[in-house]
């Protein structure tokens, strides 16, 4: 219970220090980011890991065109929903294993064969 306790402590630390990063970038990039985020929540099939790295990616890609001095949608483009579509894409998916799991059963089974 007690390492229960001290991981939510961690991870709500790590999440603040998060925020934290993403309210220090300019304009109108922590805006975007939280709503690029909410739009990929919604249609992440993972555990969820592979999202906060995806997110810790997309803060580290934000920080820098901030240094660079460019605009939100100079990272992103006009399409921002195809944006955050790619950055999905990147994310494994529950699912992934079964199809790898079926892929190598039956090909192992027929491959024996030939």
């Amino acid at each position: 219970m007690v390492n229960f306790i001290k991981k939510i402590l961690n991870d709500k630390k790590e999440y603040k220090e998060m925020m934290a990063r993403v309210e220090a970038l300019p304009g109108d990039y922590p805006e975007a980011y939280k709503k690029i985020c909410n739009y990929m929540w919604t249609f992440s099939a993972g555990s969820g890991m592979d999202m906060l790295r995806i997110q810790y990616d997309l803060i580290d890609l934000f920080e820098d065109g901030a240094a660079e001095g460019k605009d939100v949608l100079e990272i992103t483009g006009e399409d921002v929903t195809a944006f955050a579509n790619g950055l999905i894409e990147q994310a494994k998916r529950w699912d992934d294993k079964l199809r790898n799991n079926l892929n190598k059963s039956i090909l192992d089974r027929v491959g024996k064969k030939k």
